[in-house]
């Protein structure tokens, strides 16, 4: 029997419609954020703030307490994926995306953050790989379409797929 989140990707896969979209992820992103746990969810909310308010260390730190407690929560590993680009330590945030989707392979969030990462790495084929998995997800996504195009004609203009 199909979970609320699966039907929710199932939805967000047909969907076309810009506000449905955003809709649907809304839907997913309330599941996501819940561990279900008081504990947790406090580590969760507690990291958020302290990225919210610029604190990256401390929701790194948040965060790492918060797997520790759930390693299998593919939220807390986003979060701190989350906190360490915001800290400009883009290979530790893959590490981290990389963790969240062994654990989530739906996760758009962590996808989007993948993508965004490689392009400023100069990791076009890669990030354009990542891109077409989201398309998989979610093929109406505003402004998917012209990322993937955009990638399409730098590989076109360098063969080799690693430019800047």
């Amino acid at each position: 029997m199909p979970t609320e989140l699966d039907e929710l990707f199932e939805r967000l896969r047909t969907a076309t419609a810009p506000l449905e979209i955003e809709a649907l992820q809304s839907g997913i992103w309330q599941i996501w954020l819940s561990t279900g746990e008081p504990g947790p969810d406090k580590l969760l909310e507690a990291g958020m703030r302290a990225m919210s308010a610029g604190d990256h260390t401390l929701a790194i730190a948040e965060f790492d307490e918060l797997i520790a407690a759930i390693p299998d929560y593919a939220e807390g590993w986003n979060k701190r994926a989350t906190a360490y680009y915001l800290r400009g330590e883009y290979r530790a945030s893959l590490r981290d995306i990389a963790q969240t989707l062994r654990r989530e392979p739906r996760h758009f969030g962590a996808l989007g953050g993948q993508a965004i990462i490689l392009r400023q790495l100069g990791e076009v084929r890669r990030a354009l790989r990542v891109l077409n998995r989201l398309a998989g997800l979610c093929p109406h996504l505003p402004g998917l379409g012209e990322q993937r195009r955009e990638l399409r004609e730098r590989l076109a203009e360098n063969r080799d797929g690693e430019i800047g």
